[in-house]
């Protein structure tokens, strides 16, 4: 049963709740394909460590340019 209230509509209405929901749906993604590549499920923490190294710089700085672009 979803939550609703004033406390639940600040959180959703919260920007650092909305980044920290896009950071987790690029985690995802990363750990789609990255386990597709592996042919095997590589797991959250593995595809968590893997794009916070190779790719959460560029990405912060891709939303950053679209945010200021707007």
């Amino acid at each position: 049963m979803p939550k609703t209230g004033p406390a639940n509509n600040l959180l959703q209405n919260s920007s650092l709740y909305r980044e920290f929901l896009a950071e987790r749906e690029e985690i995802m993604r990363h750990k789609w394909l990255e386990s597709e590549k592996a042919g095997i499920d590589i797991g959250f923490e593995e595809a968590l460590t893997n794009w916070m190294v190779n790719h959460r710089a560029e990405w912060r700085k891709r939303r950053q340019a679209e945010r200021a672009a707007t």
